[in-house]
């Protein structure tokens, strides 16, 4: 009978939850400044959203929303990155069926994710044997939230973690694939969990 509301990343409600408590008040005080904290609640349960996807049944698949920002060979491995922008979803994803060896948290800065800088950014990367993918913080995105443990079975698409307010993800590929095993090229736009970007 009601519209049900939309999937949201756990913790989206807490940053909404701020800005709605806060524009119970200023409604009150000053309607403009109660109206942009209801504003900014919604926009954060916006951002947060989590919607579901179909996984293909073979492939590797894009760990996030966003456009493809690098392809290229880091010595026998390929690295396909995907830069999320403020109007991409930011739930991440496994780009194949995989064991969790391990999620590593390392400290850094938070420059712009699609610039050279961001090589030291803050990132937290999942191993899982052959393939590993790492979020990396960006110049707003300064909370990574891994949803998944070493020794967890992952099926190609299930969640990995979100990043709160944009940034990058990137996956190592396999090392039997090369460039030429790529589908998907610079600027191309890709959707988590649903576009192969490699066979």
């Amino acid at each position: 009978m009601f519209p049900s509301l939309p999937d949201v990343a756990p913790g989206g409600w807490r940053y909404a939850g701020v800005a709605f408590a806060l524009a119970v008040p200023a409604l009150l005080v000053a309607l403009p400044l109660g109206v942009a904290c209801l504003l900014a609640g919604v926009a954060a349960l916006w951002f947060h959203r989590d919607p579901e996807r179909s996984p293909p049944p073979s492939g590797v698949v894009a760990p996030a929303d966003g456009r493809v920002s690098v392809v290229r060979e880091e010595g026998k491995r390929v690295r396909v990155a995907v830069f999320m922008n403020v109007t991409d979803v930011h739930v991440n994803r496994a780009p194949v069926p995989c064991t969790v060896e391990s999620v590593t948290h390392t400290p850094g800065g938070h420059m712009p994710a699609f610039s050279k800088e961001s090589e030291r950014n803050e990132r937290v990367t999942f191993d899982c044997g052959d393939v590993e993918v790492t979020l990396v913080a960006g110049a707003v995105a300064r909370r990574i939230h891994p949803y998944v443990s070493p020794g967890d079975e992952l099926d190609r698409g299930q969640r990995l973690g979100h990043i709160s307010f944009g940034s990058r993800a990137d996956v190592l590929l396999p090392p039997e694939y090369d460039l030429d095993d790529v589908r998907v090229g610079e600027g191309q736009h890709v959707r988590a969990g649903e576009t192969v970007i490699a066979p």
